[in-house]
């Protein structure tokens, strides 16, 4: 149907790649930390809506454009890594709160930016450019009248994929930060650890030759 190829597998690929951590979980995994359950699944969708946003790029030919210009590519490179850099030190430096100020003086943000950041720094993630680029097309056939169609519906279930995954994330993310609520200097760590990781995450992302 459509001209796609090996569905099944295709949705099995997705799974596993999910299942490998990158941004878009320590993204997820920082939001459930600092504001809990809710937040973590607002960011879940926020990177499910990235994925739409390269599913339509790739089918529209945008990626192919920026794989193919080393000048876009690369400002795209060091534009997300800066973002994630930026986020991180944010959660790094974090005021700490006593148990009644918890939600009042921690890195509070509003449910739009958690979603606009979500959705940010899975767009302006250059791997998951290249992952569309090489990876969809290879479930789309030659002789498919339908092409863009079909690099829709794929973007769409591997955006769904990724929302259910990322969405489990959240909510384990988030209970294991309620039972640590009781803490607040421990709470306050383990922001401290997740900026840290995205400043690595976005060091690696900016620098690293793809």
């Amino acid at each position: 149907m459509l001209g796609i190829s090996n569905f099944g597998l295709f949705l099995v690929a997705v799974l596993l790649l999910n299942a490998t951590p990158g941004p878009d979980t320590a993204y997820i995994i920082g939001r459930s930390i600092a504001q809990g359950r809710t937040a973590g699944l607002l960011s879940a969708l926020g990177i499910s809506a990235g994925c739409c946003v390269h599913a339509l790029a790739s089918a529209i030919g945008l990626s192919a454009i920026l794989a193919a210009s080393a000048t876009a590519f690369t400002f795209i490179k060091l534009a997300g890594g800066a973002y994630l850099v930026y986020l991180g030190i944010r959660m790094m430096l974090a005021k700490p709160a006593g148990p009644a100020a918890s939600t009042a003086r921690g890195d509070v943000r509003s449910r739009k930016t958690i979603f606009l950041q979500a959705m940010v720094t899975n767009v302006l993630n250059p791997k998951v450019i290249l992952f569309f680029l090489a990876f969809i097309p290879q479930f789309v056939r030659s002789d498919a009248q339908q092409k863009t169609l079909a690099f829709l519906v794929l973007g769409v279930a591997f955006a769904l994929i990724s929302m259910a995954w990322n969405s489990g994330t959240a909510f384990l993310a988030g209970t294991l930060a309620r039972r640590a609520g009781s803490s607040p200097r421990a709470k306050l760590w383990l922001e401290r650890v997740v900026g840290a990781t995205f400043v690595a995450l976005g060091a690696k992302l900016a620098f690293t030759k793809s």
